[in-house]
This record gives C-alpha cells, sequence and structure tokens, in this order.
C-alpha cells in the first residue's frame, strides 16, 4: 500500500482511523468496496449515513463553485491532491475510466452526474493546478481547491481525513489522506461508495447499479 494515502480500513479499525461519521458510512457500506450483502436499489450502501454538506470551493479559473449549484444532479466527489505519486492518480484513473463507461452505455444518464476532485492539499493545488489535473482524465472531471478553511469544511462534511507529512527530502510534504469516493443521490443523500481500488468496469458496474 502506497504510504500517502490511508489503507482502506477493515471494519474493525474503521472508528480508530476515521472520525465518526465516516466510521457510520463504512459500517453502513460494508469496507468501502462492493455492496453490501443484500443490498437493493431502495437501500444504497450508505443510507441513513450523515455524509455530505454544502461547502464552497473554487474551480480552475478561481470562480466559486457550491456543492448545491449542482443540486437535482448525481454528484461523485473524490478528494486527494495533484502532487500525489500514486493512489490519486490511479484512483480518478479507474473513476473516470467507469464513468465513461457508464456515459457510453448510458449517455443521457450520464449527463447528469458530475464528478468531481476536490484538492486536500490547498497550499499546492493552485486552481490552475487542479485543472490541469482534472483535465487529464476528462472534460467532465470538475476540479474544485480553495483556501484552507474552505477545503477543511469540504472535508469535514464528507468526514475526510488528510494530514501533512514530511517528505523524503527537505521543504517537501505528502499528504496522508483517506481514499473515497462518494456517489450522492440528486437529493443530497449519500449512495455508495465507488470502488476505485478496483478497476474501471467495477466503477461502472456500480454507477449503472444505483444511477437512475
Amino acid at each position: 500500500m502506497p504510504a500517502n494515502a490511508m489503507p482502506i480500513p477493515t471494519l474493525k479499525r474503521a472508528k480508530a482511523v476515521f472520525p465518526p461519521l465516516l466510521a457510520a458510512g463504512l459500517l453502513a457500506f460494508g469496507g468501502l468496496t462492493g455492496c453490501g450483502p443484500g443490498a437493493t436499489r431502495s437501500d444504497p450502501p450508505l443510507a441513513g449515513t450523515q455524509l455530505g454538506g454544502d461547502f464552497t470551493l473554487v474551480d480552475k479559473a478561481g470562480k466559486a463553485v457550491r456543492y448545491a449549484d449542482f443540486a437535482g444532479k448525481w454528484r461523485v466527489l473524490y478528494f486527494g491532491y495533484t502532487f500525489c505519486p500514486d493512489v490519486c492518480p490511479l484512483d480518478v484513473q479507474r473513476l473516470m475510466q467507469g464513468y465513461h463507461l457508464f456515459a457510453k452505455a448510458h449517455p443521457q444518464t450520464a449527463a447528469q452526474v458530475v464528478p468531481m476532485f476536490i484538492s486536500i492539499d490547498p497550499e499546492r493545488d493552485t486552481p490552475q493546478a487542479v485543472g490541469q489535473f482534472a483535465a487529464a482524465f476528462g472534460p467532465e472531471l470538475i476540479g474544485l481547491t480553495g483556501s484552507p478553511t474552505q477545503v477543511a469544511g469540504a472535508a469535514k462534511a464528507f468526514a475526510v481525513y488528510y494530514q501533512k507529512r514530511k517528505g523524503a527530502t527537505p521543504g517537501t510534504y505528502l499528504m496522508d489522506h483517506s481514499r473515497a469516493a462518494y456517489l450522492m443521490a440528486p437529493d443530497g443523500k449519500p449512495v455508495a461508495l465507488l470502488p476505485v481500488d478496483q478497476d474501471g468496469k467495477a466503477v461502472a458496474d456500480e454507477l449503472d447499479k444505483w444511477v437512475q
């Protein structure tokens, strides 16, 4: 497991590693990957959890963007950072591969899905940096960053853990962070965590299961 990302936790460790809100989401989901036993379209894995909430960040042009701006659409949120040497690029690649597979099969439905990459490294991730990073994975992906206070607010709403850690050379650092891609319903309620630790097909299958 790469050093700069938190591993997908077992249920035994969830409460110790993550804040209580995320631990509750993990318990409902069954460990962050796949679907819980007996889950149906009417019983999303994250149903009943308190994940989510409005926040304001900025896009690649420095324009203010509110989470509420996308109310009425399905939203997918991944928290990471552009300087991430391994996990974030791979996860986002799988996320967008899955999105594109889903869009190929269901173009009209996919048009109602808004994928977002949200930086947890505001010190280095300028609007331009997140814009370039997001563009590398497809024009549909919205890159967002902001001030430390704005980023902290967005992370808190989704119980995202992140912390700076010294790098291998003086003056450098990595970001330890939790690893999850949240699928949120048009009404803002949490639905599932997309399996970005697997592959694009797994992500597409999960989108196909819940996004109607």
